[in-house]
């Protein structure tokens, strides 16, 4: 599996910020309802032959922009954000990487300028969240309100966080390193992002509840009313946001 990316010679930070206890429901889907989404360039990447989108909810904190500059009224958020995994080789390396198909956050400046800098699919809601964390465990929620009903992402872990399994589900899913996004003219933009490795909980309950269909249409919706085929929490670290760059 890969590990997190070094800061590249002259790759410029555009954002640094702490991700934290972040909620990951896992799905498996067919390859066919993510094919519209995938960005020249790049090929969907599979887990032992499996394809999957995981709906994730995470806390933004201290957030500055180019690693420096406090963003007013604007550090502490939350996200809560629909994905799939990509790969695409430049020369000798694979680059395994995340698309977002949706994003979501309250905070409309915060939504205009990343679709502004990347062009990713943001939307500003009503948000709010609950962490609850003791010796025993943790319990994490994160809620968002579209077309005047509160959605809710929530998952219980209990125990003490572990790293990853080498060949885990778990590994796959935390440790891509970069971000593509597809552009209205066609091309693609590629950016990388850097964080240690987090440690997780694996989930013993885990649900999402609300309108799935209205922000993701109705094949996608469908799948995230069953039950994810895995869940998990991880405790999150520091995240540096490189600048993007045009790869087609």
């Amino acid at each position: 599996m890969p590990t997190a990316p070094d800061h590249p010679p002259g790759e410029r930070i555009f954002l640094s910020a702490d991700w934290r206890d972040l909620v990951m429901l896992n799905y498996e889907v067919e390859p066919r309802l993510l094919a519209q989404h995938v960005p020249r360039a790049t090929e969907l990447d599979a887990f032992e032959g499996r394809f999957f989108i995981s709906l994730v909810g995470f806390r933004f904190l201290r957030t500055k922009l180019f690693g420096f500059v406090p963003l007013p009224f604007h550090t502490n958020f939350d996200e809560v954000n629909l994905r799939f995994y990509v790969r695409r080789r430049e020369g000798s390396e694979v680059r395994r990487g995340v698309v977002f198909i949706r994003e979501i956050v309250p905070r409309f400046a915060v939504a205009r300028l990343a679709r502004l800098a990347y062009g990713e699919n943001y939307v500003s809601l009503p948000m709010r969240h609950a962490i609850h964390s003791n010796d025993t465990g943790i319990r994490a929620e994160y809620q968002w309100k579209a077309a005047e009903q509160w959605c809710s992402l929530r998952a219980d872990a209990s125990g003490a966080p572990a790293n990853a399994e080498e060949g885990s589900i778990e590994q796959f899913i935390t440790e891509h390193y970069w971000g593509y996004s597809a552009q209205r003219d066609g091309a693609s933009v590629e950016y990388h992002v850097s964080h240690a490795p987090w440690r997780i909980w694996k989930s013993s309950r885990a649900t999402f509840e609300g309108d799935a269909e209205s922000l993701y249409g109705a094949e996608l919706g469908r799948v995230l009313r069953r039950a994810p085929d895995s869940a998990f929490i991880a405790d999150g670290s520091a995240v540096r946001v490189f600048a993007g760059r045009r790869i087609v």
